[in-house]
């Protein structure tokens, strides 16, 4: 599996983006259709440049290789001129290309993916001035995005409440959602392994008390996905690919925090989410995608694939006396290999495949479409086995 992972990331993942990189514009390019057809013109979403930037940063420095920094630095660039919003604070939703406002938005969930690159590249690179905007868009989080109940999501330039139609799906308007607010802990693990402040751990201990209390559904053993204000579900699904992520990022987090009794309730909980994964979500050797209303959506997608191969590889770990852990991360990783790695030339990953692997033509690059989830398996596999 080591070996089939690193082979991945350098032979497939790193060239791929290191070749989206605009030495015309800045920034890496936004947008290449499931015909490998690069449009060099569209726009830059900001999650996608910041999703980039953490990725340049954890490979530089979990491979030790220098000469990926230069690409980092490039990313930061573009995000520090062009993503923050001078005048009103926070991170737009998306620039042109070269790199004027496009989509003013602020949404929560790309505040949390700057804060969680920020954090990745001071570490990477040592430059204070990242940390620092890191700690100022934490700051900014906590006072026009947070509430007594936890997160808002979805705001104008100057951060006015607007409705969340880019977090929402399947018809429901969500006032909160366990996505961002998975985020919103993930970025802020990221920034206290980078700072070790107190302030943003004891927000980190919030965040797990609203998984344990409010988002967390004991009865169906997962997490609820949209809810109102008061965290009432708004609609019957399950999301396989979110549940097994979250079942290692949340155990992640609360490790760092050093506190035995929040790891164990945390670690429990992730247990239940991998478990009914496992039982429920993996057939024919990969993962499917959701179920709604009883109805499971078969659809393989590539990030719901590399987050069931980290979070199956961590209940290996967990529980080493069960082979059938360590047995799905391997027939899935498999899977990605055979199905899911693109071998057209000048491609990475396909984005979505029905079980067979036949390619759904979805964009191999877009807003979502972007080296994190299957950059950050690689880089889990090399460090955990």
């Amino acid at each position: 599996m080591r070996e089939t992972a690193v082979k991945m990331l350098e032979g497939n993942i790193l060239p791929f983006w290191q070749g989206l990189k605009d030495d015309e514009c800045g920034g890496y390019y936004g947008f290449m259709d499931g015909e490998l057809n690069l449009d060099k013109d569209a726009v830059k979403g900001c999650i996608l440049n910041s999703r980039i930037l953490w990725f340049f940063s954890e490979a530089a420095d979990a491979l030790d290789r220098s000469d990926l920094l230069p690409y980092a630095h490039w990313a930061y660039a573009f995000l520090r001129e062009h993503c923050i919003d001078r005048e009103e604070g926070g991170v737009y939703w998306s620039v042109t290309r070269d790199g004027r406002p496009e989509d003013e938005t602020k949404h929560t969930y790309s505040q949390a993916f700057a804060v969680y690159a920020l954090s990745a590249y001071y570490e990477a690179s040592r430059n204070p001035d990242a940390l620092e905007l890191a700690m100022r868009i934490f700051a900014l989080i906590e006072e026009k995005c947070a509430d007594q109940g936890g997160y808002g999501e979805a705001f104008d330039r100057s951060f006015r409440p607007i409705a969340n139609e880019k977090l929402s799906e399947h018809g429901a308007a969500a006032s909160r959602t366990m996505n961002t607010l998975l985020h919103v802990f993930e970025a802020y693990s990221g920034l206290y392994r980078a700072s070790n402040s107190p302030a943003v751990a004891q927000k980190m201990r919030g965040i797990l008390e609203i998984f344990l209390e409010k988002v967390r559904n004991p009865g169906k053993k997962r997490l609820d996905v949209f809810f109102d204000q008061d965290y009432n579900s708004l609609i019957d699904l399950t999301s396989y690919g979110h549940d097994i992520e979250a079942s290692w990022l949340l155990e992640w987090g609360a490790g760092l925090l050093g506190d035995d009794g929040l790891s164990a309730r945390v670690g429990e909980m992730c247990s239940a989410l991998a478990d009914k994964v496992l039982a429920e979500g993996v057939r024919e050797g990969s993962a499917r995608n959701e179920l709604l209303d009883g109805v499971t959506d078969e659809t393989r997608v590539w990030w719901v694939q590399a987050e069931a191969v980290v979070g199956f590889l961590r209940m290996a770990e967990k529980r080493p006396g069960n082979p059938a852990y360590r047995q799905a991360a391997e027939d899935i990783l498999r899977f990605i290999e055979d199905k899911i790695v693109d071998k057209r030339p000048g491609s990475e990953w396909l984005n979505e495949v029905l079980p067979d692997g036949t390619r759904a033509g979805k964009p191999v690059v877009g807003p979502w479409k972007c080296p994190y989830h299957n950059g950050r398996m690689c880089l889990r596999i090399r460090g955990m086995l």
